[in-house]
């Protein structure tokens, strides 16, 4: 009885010394940009972060969200998909909910496992998933009680992109965004949360890789995102499309989420030069306008992050290369030498930009548009880390090939 009392009162005390973790209810946090307010950084690094609690958590890429203190991940075991929660300080599971979803895997697309890899959105308490078959869920987030589900299998001949639905959907105003559909034909639909109700849908073309995002151009919200053959921008009240850029890579592999700096977007893919456009309305009608292309620094998978009027990535070249350029020119004002991560995910806080590798490296560098300043690099996963990791409070969530775990500096 004594030792079970000391282990309450250490864990008690322990819960009490984390800061409190603001939300990251989303694919790259609050805003979908990566960067996040209140992330308590160390007066000194320490040799090593210390891990609270590392549990099994399925196979995937899908992001863990975090909301009022809980984590949710959406997983697969075996050949269902799952949505759990648990309790944020000690990775106590609260609940979970699972279904059948079996998927024949791309031959091309072995390596990157069954997913799912699409992340979960949280908007006020309900958690939407979306399958890598093109399974739409509602759940309800204190119990995981399913409110209602989507497969779309009846409005188009495949619900299913070449590689696996990877797009996050977003929750914006009273819908719910998201593009389903398959190669060579899809929808940007906006859903009523409720229900799955489709209030709108522009049928122009089938879904890539990259997640949408909000932009507002001209005091006009718009949905922004790339799909498998343009970059697009559609209004947010109707679905109308108001611009659209042709933008092909290599085997429709359309991944980045675009950047929104001011009346400037920010966009790139494989082996494309990383583009700046501005958007603008002329006569009535939507025009972009290009402000400048850097053809050194194309990103693949990773989504860069911004800082102090300077974008921080991770280029392709050289089996990974970090990179910062001047978001007012598009100059590169540095480039490390290579070899960093077939992929990176990307973070921001305060006067520091974080990169999570896919080799399971967490790399803290300055916010340094003068020079590469690495502060720390640590090892934070036994296996490929594909998912994007959470910043929260003073501590960073991790999903790898199948566990989940939080750290804290």
């Amino acid at each position: 009885m004594k030792l079970r009392a000391a282990f309450l009162l250490c864990l008690l005390f322990t819960t009490l010394a984390l800061p409190a973790a603001q939300d990251w209810p989303q694919w790259r946090g609050p805003a979908r940009t990566g960067a996040i307010e209140g992330f308590k950084a160390p007066a000194s690094w320490p040799d090593r972060p210390k891990q609270i609690w590392k549990v099994q958590a399925g196979i995937g890429h899908a992001s863990p969200i975090v909301v009022s203190g809980r984590v949710y991940q959406f997983s697969r075991t075996g050949e269902q998909e799952s949505i759990s929660a648990r309790d944020l300080t000690t990775g106590k599971e609260l609940w979970r909910q699972a279904y059948d979803a079996p998927y024949q895997m791309n031959p091309a697309a072995t390596a990157h496992g069954k997913g799912p890899k699409s992340t979960p959105v949280h908007d006020r308490g309900r958690i939407y998933t979306f399958g890598i078959s093109g399974v739409l869920s509602a759940w309800q987030a204190q119990d995981g009680r399913l409110l209602w589900r989507k497969d779309f299998k009846k409005e188009f001949k495949s619900t299913i992109p070449d590689f696996g639905v990877a797009m996050s959907p977003i929750a914006a105003g009273d819908s719910l965004i998201l593009h389903v559909g398959g190669i060579g034909e899809g929808a940007v639909m906006a859903l009523d949360p409720a229900s799955g109700a489709t209030k709108w849908a522009w049928k122009g073309d089938g879904p890539a890789y990259a997640s949408p995002i909000v932009a507002e151009f001209a005091g006009t919200r718009q949905i922004v995102t790339l799909s498998q053959r343009r970059v697009i921008g559609l209004s947010l009240a109707d679905g109308a499309l108001l611009w659209q850029i042709p933008f092909t890579t290599e085997y429709d592999q359309n991944s980045v989420t675009p950047v929104v700096v001011g009346d400037l977007l920010i966009y790139g893919g494989i082996s494309k030069p990383t583009t700046a456009v501005r958007v603008s309305p002329d006569g009535g009608k939507w025009q972009t306008s290009e402000a400048w292309q850097n053809a050194d620094v194309p990103m693949y998978m990773s989504s860069p992050v911004m800082s102090g009027g300077y974008l921080y990535g991770l280029t392709q070249r050289n089996r990974g290369q970090f990179f910062c350029l001047d978001v007012k020119t598009g100059k590169t004002t540095w480039m490390t030498k290579g070899r960093e991560g077939e992929n990176a995910a990307m973070l921001t806080a305060g006067n520091l930009v974080f990169a999570m590798t896919t080799e399971g490296e967490l790399v803290v560098m300055r916010a340094n548009p003068g020079q590469f300043e690495p502060v720390k690099r640590y090892t934070v996963a036994d296996s490929a880390v594909w998912a994007h990791p959470v910043l929260t409070g003073n501590g960073l969530i991790v999903k790898d090939a199948e566990t989940l775990a939080y750290w804290v500096f």
